[in-house]
């Protein structure tokens, strides 16, 4: 099954203190390239956490959010109130003895910030995520990336029904130079009898038909339209039959546009060079589209 690498997941968590919220995004990129943003308290799950989305989503540019909502106020930070009110007793004595007024508002509130800034004063304690609000934020980020793994897959479908149609085109296009091929090797040939007509010299016709068909043998194009008819149908095989095809699907739109450039540098004629650059152009949407697959 085709899926596309751009896509959007969201889920939530609700705990009975905490809201935890997932976002994931990604584009196309040829390797997994992953972004997280987690709050601190999560850091020690981001191992995990980048375990689930490679699982699930494989390839692209990946962004994940992780948000969280506390429903009660908490802090790791701590305040040390013996070793607050040591600094203050020492700080007050010292500025005394130094004859400063200590009695005043101003005072009071330039020590408290020089004091809170003291070592020892405030410290801050490593927050233990419980086992429970760590199960479920896994499970909300398996979740977004199952959402976002779902429009892929929607998304997909809609490509690969695009990509296919160009196909199809293509072949039809292919199939319009055949009228213009046999038209074509009769041009050639009263050309070159006309240009040979006009030279003041004798003509061994017998040399002249066998060059004539070796010429005309050069500029035959039998083989590259059976090679782009196989490439074709490889192409559609291989999108309605394997997994994460984008890679794969990208070589044989190389390999069709190979074809098509021969066709092309054989054509010598201008309904068919019409028709080539038509196939052109449409394989060239193809080769944008398929950098989108994953």
């Amino acid at each position: 099954m085709v899926k596309s690498m751009t896509g959007f997941g969201k889920s939530e968590a609700t705990l009975p203190n905490r809201k935890i919220s997932v976002e994931i995004r990604s584009l196309n990129s040829k390797q997994l390239d992953l972004g997280m943003r987690l709050p601190a308290i999560y850091r020690q799950s981001e191992y995990e956490i980048r375990n689930i989305v490679a699982r699930t989503l494989l390839r692209g540019k990946v962004d994940l959010f992780v948000t969280v909502e506390s429903q009660a106020v908490e802090t790791s930070a701590h305040i040390n109130k013996e070793a607050f009110a040591a600094y203050a007793a020492e700080l007050r004595q010292t500025a005394r003895a130094a004859g400063l007024e200590t009695d005043t508002r101003e005072w009071d509130a330039a020590a408290t910030h020089a004091i809170l800034r003291l070592p020892d004063v405030v410290s801050t304690e490593t927050e233990n995520v419980p086992e429970e609000e760590h199960a479920a934020l896994l499970a909300a980020v398996e979740e977004a990336c199952n959402r976002l793994d779902e429009f892929r897959r929607q998304e997909g479908e809609i490509l690969i029904a695009d990509l296919l149609r160009r196909v199809d085109l293509i072949e039809h296009y292919k199939g319009e130079v055949e009228p213009f091929e046999k038209a074509r090797t009769e041009t050639i040939r009263a050309r070159i009898l006309d240009n040979l007509s006009k030279l003041p010299v004798e003509v061994d016709r017998n040399r002249l038909e066998q060059e004539m068909i070796f010429y005309l043998e050069k500029l035959d194009i039998t083989e590259e339209k059976v090679r782009l008819t196989n490439h074709c149908r490889y192409f559609r095989e291989v999108a309605g039959g394997e997994e994460a095809a984008g890679r794969k699907l990208g070589f044989i739109a190389q390999e069709m546009g190979r074809e098509i450039n021969t066709l092309g540098s054989k054509a010598n004629e201008s309904n068919m060079q019409i028709l080539v650059v038509k196939m052109k152009d449409e394989l060239e949407k193809i080769k944008e589209q398929v950098l989108n697959i994953l």
